[in-house]
């Protein structure tokens, strides 16, 4: 029998939830499982943002660059994170919310400043990761609502998200990354004929 060695999004999908332990938002889903012209932003050709600024666009890629480093396959920025996240914001956040992640990405900045009198884009990788380690540990800490956490933690979820999502569902994610059941597709109820015949192990 053979399988292809590719996944589905909605099996990247699949595995990307369990990675993030939670459900996925709904404009990320929906951004996910676009077969439309929302893929514009998989090919870097001709391409340019629809929402994100050039220094905001390099923030994104940077910072989803730190979650999914390059190794022997490429990083988040390889697979053109930075720009599913402006065809995400643009296409499918609702106002409020795509203005919440830019406002986070903001507070990014303005936390770089404030620690190392430059832009985060501008700061050493130990100096990023720092601040990421930061933000990950306010954002994931155990126990708590989330809603008493400070404003970031919405921001760096959601950015964790569709970094892994945007990575997961691309060509370089999917193909490379995931691996395919062997087995195939699991089919919980196949037909057996009443006629008897040799018996299934």
């Amino acid at each position: 029998m053979i399988h292809d060695d590719r996944i589905t999004r909605r099996e990247a999908l699949a595995q990307v939830a369990l990675l993030l332990g939670t459900a996925i938002s709904t404009p990320t889903l929906a951004a996910a499982l676009d077969a439309g012209a929302g893929d514009a932003w998989r090919s870097p050709l001709g391409w340019v943002p629809r929402t994100l600024s050039p220094d905001q666009l390099e923030l994104v890629a940077v910072m989803a660059d730190h979650i999914i480093p390059a190794t022997d396959t490429p990083g988040a920025r390889g697979a053109g994170v930075h720009r599913f996240v402006d065809a995400l914001l643009t296409d499918h956040y609702p106002a409020d919310d795509r203005q919440r992640f830019l406002a986070g990405l903001g507070d990014v900045d303005a936390r770089a400043r404030s620690r190392q009198s430059k832009r985060f884009s501008e700061c050493t990788p130990v100096e990023q990761v720092a601040m990421l380690k930061e933000m990950d540990e306010a954002a994931y800490s155990p126990g708590g609502d989330l809603s008493e956490r400070p404003p970031e933690t919405w921001f760096f979820r959601r950015l964790k998200e569709v970094t892994l999502v945007g990575y997961y569902t691309s060509d370089i994610g999917a193909s490379r990354e995931l691996r395919v059941n062997p087995m195939g597709l699991f089919r919980g109820d196949i037909p057996f004929p009443p006629s008897g015949g040799r018996e299934w192990s």
